[in-house]
């Protein structure tokens, strides 16, 4: 690719920026469009925004130099175009999808009517900068706050507004607190940790509606009639790819927008990364993965017609272990990673360390003598050995005197 080939890339967060700073690095010169007013931002911060820990010029990312902004609404395949919604069309050579993903918002009764498509009063999503913004305008202390939701997203916000003086609910609808990373004895630090912050939590809760009055919520209405006061509620149910425009376009989009090895979509000259793309199966809607597309496509455009990386071996994205990390570091730090399998199977090896006092939790599992996933909560000093022993699932030592220092290396539990 040459350097006046023109590369779009759609969407400013952190794959589209990280994607747009390394083309430049790499003499590839790369057209960033975003749809926020605000400047890109690392969302994986976004809670200690709200927690008042860092004001948001502080999660700023480095701006490209050509960052321009607009919502783009339609792509014409046949003539390389992008359409956006104040009506200015982009060309294209190469156009990468960076679209990233949109908060699910829950069915509940009384959220949106026939004719309010609008979210009520007091309801925000917790998502983007805006919403941050919102929430930390709106959260008072004393203020009724119930979130819904009690995966990572809800636990951050949860700890977050505690952090602000909010009187917080937490109901989630499975049994226990962030159950996608964390084995229940995590989880159970998790809860004692919010407890602690004087969140209320209510796990095996279904929330069936919010109740209104002129136009501002009241109230969360449980599933068994219940109803938990509110000033405000935070929807932190999930988030979907943002594949719309990839859609409309007549992309392969199943979960998220299809890509091989090379980030191609079913459109060779269309990429996609980031939360919006699907390889091999998989949307990770994580910040390691994303990071990691971005850098094999930059040297996948930066590159010779053989499909060679700078180095000249064969370039391509072949997947990422993604290791799930949340970091809260304002009042009562909260710290956990979960990576790879922590349920272990018949035949498996766990190594289990606790210490209730300190609040601190250690497990791995070992599958014929390898590594294969674990979780830790509290002074995670050990992650990062033990991140690069699962990664590079070379086999253990048999006695086993490696990975118990692996777990102890820093004195903890």
């Amino acid at each position: 690719m040459t350097s006046n080939t023109r590369v779009v890339v759609i969407g400013a967060g952190l794959a589209g920026v990280r994607l747009a700073r390394r083309l430049g690095e790499l003499g590839v010169s790369a057209v960033l469009v975003g749809d926020e007013e605000h400047t890109p931002y690392n969302r994986v911060l976004l809670a200690e925004v709200l927690a008042g820990r860092y004001a948001p010029e502080v999660i700023a990312l480095p701006t490209p130099e050509r960052l321009t902004r607009g919502r783009a609404v339609h792509i014409d395949r046949a003539e390389r175009q992008v359409h956006f919604a104040d009506g200015s069309v982009i060309a294209y050579d190469t156009l990468v999808l960076a679209t990233g993903s949109n908060p699910v918002l829950p069915p509940l009764r009384g959220l949106f009517g026939p004719d309010r498509h609008e979210l009520p009063e007091g309801v925000h999503a917790f998502r983007t900068m805006d919403d941050c913004l919102g929430l930390s305008k709106a959260v008072r202390p004393d203020t009724r706050a119930v979130v819904i939701g009690g995966g990572l997203l809800g636990v951050s916000a949860a700890r977050a507004l505690a952090e602000r003086g909010a009187q917080v609910m937490l109901a989630q609808q499975g049994e226990r607190l962030m159950e996608r990373q964390l084995d229940p004895s995590a989880s159970k630090l998790v809860l004692r940790h919010l407890k602690n912050l004087g969140v209320e939590v209510h796990t095996e809760s279904r929330v069936r509606g919010v109740r209104c009055l002129d136009g501002a919520v009241r109230s969360v209405e449980m599933a068994d009639g219940y109803a938990l006061d509110a000033d405000l509620v935070v929807l932190a149910c999930g988030v979907h790819p943002r594949v719309g425009l990839a859609r409309d376009a007549g992309l392969a989009v199943h979960k998220g927008v299809i890509v091989d090895d090379e980030l191609r979509t079913s459109d060779p000259r269309i990429r996609a990364i980031g939360d919006c793309a699907q390889h091999d199966g998989n949307v990770y809607g994580l910040a390691a993965p994303a990071l990691e597309q971005a850098d094999v496509l930059a040297e996948l455009l930066a590159g010779t017609d053989s499909g060679t990386d700078s180095a000249g071996a064969p370039a391509g994205y072949t997947g990422t272990r993604a290791l799930t990390r949340l970091t809260l570091a304002s009042g009562t730090p909260l710290d956990l990673a979960a990576f790879g399998e922590h349920t272990p199977l018949p035949g498996d090896d766990v190594i289990q360390l606790t210490d209730a006092t300190r609040g601190t939790y250690r497990k791995v599992v070992v599958r014929d003598d390898r590594l294969v996933g674990g979780v830790l909560v509290g002074e995670l000093g050990t992650v990062g050995a033990l991140a690069r022993a699962w990664e590079g699932a070379e086999p253990l030592p048999s006695d086993g005197a490696p990975l118990l220092h692996l777990l102890t290396n820093d004195g903890g539990s």
